[in-house]
């Protein structure tokens, strides 16, 4: 239990910090290097089926930083990468990693999309393996080192 309380205290402090930078993350590249990055997550075992899907639209729709967004756009972005990934995961992958590459020369929209897959992973209370291995991918393609969120 005490790893899940860490977990959840870590990620409300995730949360706090993106809400005070929400101003400088509303433009196209974040919304859609997000959306590729809950895909993703959602992803992290190889499919991604209905009930997954709607418990990540679920928390994309209530998060802080997200709502700075329309739902119903981002909603489309984020089942544009579920599809992707569920039509041939190896391709959808890549086309998600791109769009998190686009983040790269931004360190703030960069920590930022890393700090709602960690958010979006650990929401259910089980940040799994594959979720975190998603993550670290997520983190090779924007440029910083996994260990900075001490996976």
């Amino acid at each position: 239990m005490a790893l899940w309380n860490q977990l959840k205290a870590k990620s409300q402090d995730m949360s706090t910090q993106l809400k005070t930078k929400s101003g400088q993350l509303k433009n196209k590249n974040f919304s859609e290097a997000s959306m590729a990055m809950c895909a993703l997550i959602a992803a992290a075992d190889g499919s991604i089926d209905a009930e997954e899907r709607r418990k990540v639209a679920g928390l994309i729709s209530t998060n802080d930083v997200l709502s700075i967004f329309k739902a119903d756009e981002l909603r489309e972005r984020f089942d544009h990468y579920c599809n992707k990934l569920s039509a041939d995961f190896d391709f959808g992958k890549i086309e998600a990693l791109q769009a998190l590459g686009k983040c790269k020369k931004k360190d703030v929209e960069a920590r930022a999309v890393i700090q709602i897959g960690i958010i979006i992973g650990g929401a259910d209370g089980n940040f799994d393996d594959n979720e975190k291995k998603a993550v670290k991918e997520a983190c090779h393609a924007v440029g910083i080192d996994p260990a900075e969120f001490e996976l």
